[in-house]
């Protein structure tokens, strides 16, 4: 009898000089290329912190980076792709998820001590990965160069050596320092983790690459690593974000320049603001996002998204002054809309009685919707599909997927009625909806990415100011594989590809 070839992927790293340089979108773009190549290929982020989460298939709850990486590499997201996730519910204090499933809440200090004992779920997840791929793409977290945490490390240099990976850096050119980053993380890396580093990608760069040439030489002849690619600063290409970073630059995008406005409340503590991505494919809509009860002045709908700590940001935003603002909005005739933590907000109370997500026991809601709100020890999470709509119209066949603590109850009628929730069909009630159809909320995460859904919203928005026709129905899907392949096919144009694959150990030569 033959002896028995286990397979065994060969893995490749990206790391950055710090966050947000773009290591997501990148690894996201690797995947796509090695796929287009012919290679099966799987994504892989040991741990990540973000409010930006997905469910999978069997309802465990990934970062939305990793679903997304998924996508572009052609297979069906597992909590394998990303073993541990961290969501912050303060500023010292995360849900600890692993496997899809919640472990607990911890402090920093807390979750510091407890990595020693997370690195066998990361194992357990890459093993199973590794027996079944060609290519594992892993993304780093932060910088390897943050050397306090580098005892117990499971984000950077802690899983290359535990994939036996080679690495590469990625420095962001357009925040400036690019140089200097690059070289500061190579000094600060052990000369082990040095030698595991094979070479250099220097992402969102304008302008001619030709200038950068003598800064380039001085760079490979300090590190004796090379640069692989410049990579430009791509515009007008939609793709989701990890975290909220990337809403500072957007906030008030597009502001008075479409047709119709939305304004979606940018929470302390948002979540799944990608929720919003798919209105960026119509040119008549401008989704902004705003901090202030003057920026909704107006906008002809209001949304309020999800977020982590529903009590505290319910607080942040009766200080703010929205409660009274959201109230004139609706009597100016606008629309109102909540999704996950934000229609819980709009109903009369939310209550924590098992200390879930702060230690305030109740709020008092924006009164706007006959509903109340009671957080619970589970969470669910669940990909969904469902029947939803407003009063005396045809529902739509809607997909997502819930990410909730809560449970809502009250007078106003359902917003949907939810028929399969993973592999189970069921007939559960969901959301709420005033009988004008006006203010409405729901459970349902990626309600938007449902295109027919979509420009129904947007269709009445468009009846309300008199406009012609509820808009053009673009496909997000297509729009969303096409700024993959766009994202792809100009890293592919940019970067050593040849040498990328001999680092992997797939390459010719």
């Amino acid at each position: 009898m033959g002896k028995t070839i286990v397979k065994k992927a060969k893995p490749v790293m990206l790391q950055g000089t710090s966050s947000h340089v773009g290591k997501s979108v990148l690894t996201a773009a690797l995947c796509r290329i090695l796929w287009r190549r012919g290679f099966s290929v799987a994504p892989f982020k040991a741990q990540n912190m973000a409010l930006n989460s997905s469910v999978t298939a069997d309802g465990g709850e990934i970062g939305r980076a990793q679903a997304f990486q998924a996508e572009a590499a052609g297979i069906l997201p597992t909590v394998d792709l990303n073993p541990v996730l961290l969501k912050p519910t303060g500023d010292s204090v995360s849900q600890v998820i692993i496997h899809g499933r919640v472990y607990g809440s911890m402090s920093a200090v807390e979750y510091h001590a407890f990595k020693k004992d997370v690195r066998k779920y990361v194992l357990e997840s890459y093993r199973r990965l590794e027996r079944a791929y060609d290519v594992i793409v892993i993304e780093g977290a932060g910088s390897p160069a943050e050397i306090n945490l580098r005892k117990n490390d499971i984000a950077n240099m802690g899983v290359a050596r535990l994939a036996k990976s080679p690495v590469l850096i990625v420095g962001d050119i357009d925040r400036g320092g690019v140089f200097a980053s690059i070289v500061g993380t190579m000094e600060l890396l052990t000369e082990d983790e040095r030698k595991r580093v094979k070479g250099f990608l220097i992402n969102k760069f304008r302008g001619d690459s030709s200038l950068l040439t003598p800064a380039i030489d001085y760079l490979e002849g300090r590190t004796g690593a090379p640069v692989l690619g410049v990579i430009p600063y791509l515009k007008d290409i939609s793709l989701p974000d990890e975290d909220g970073v990337a809403l500072d630059a957007e906030k008030k995008a597009g502001a008075g320049a479409s047709e119709i406005e939305i304004a979606v409340v940018k929470l302390p503590r948002i979540s799944n603001f990608t929720d919003f991505d798919p209105f960026k494919g119509s040119l008549s809509v401008a989704v902004r996002f705003v901090e202030s009860p003057e920026d909704i002045t107006g906008a002809d709908m209001v949304i309020l998204p999800g977020t982590k700590n529903t009590l505290e940001d319910l607080l942040w935003l009766k200080n703010r002054g929205f409660e009274g603002a959201l109230k004139r909005h609706l009597k100016r005739g606008g629309f109102l809309a909540g999704i996950c933590g934000g229609f819980q907000m709009l109903g009369a109370c939310v209550k924590d009685p098992n200390g879930v997500e702060s230690g305030r026991k109740a709020v008092p809601g924006l009164g706007i919707m006959e509903a109340s709100t009671v957080l619970m020890k589970e969470k669910s999470t669940f990909q969904v599909e469902a029947e939803a709509g407003f009063p005396g119209e045809r529902p739509f066949k809607v997909k997502g997927y819930e990410i909730h603590m809560g449970e809502t109850r009250g007078k106003a009628g359902p917003f949907a009625r939810i028929t399969r929730r993973n592999s189970k069909r069921v007939s559960i009630e969901d959301g709420a909806c005033s009988p004008d159809g006006a203010v409405w909320g729901t459970y349902i995460h990626g309600i938007f990415d449902n295109d027919l859904f979509r420009r129904e919203v947007i269709g009445r928005m468009r009846m309300k100011k008199g406009l012609a026709g509820r808009g053009a129905c673009t496909s997000y899907l297509s729009m969303r594989e096409s700024a993959i392949d766009s994202v792809a096919s100009a890293v592919e144009e940019n970067v050593r590809m040849d040498d990328i694959l001999r680092i992997i150990g797939v390459g010719k030569g």
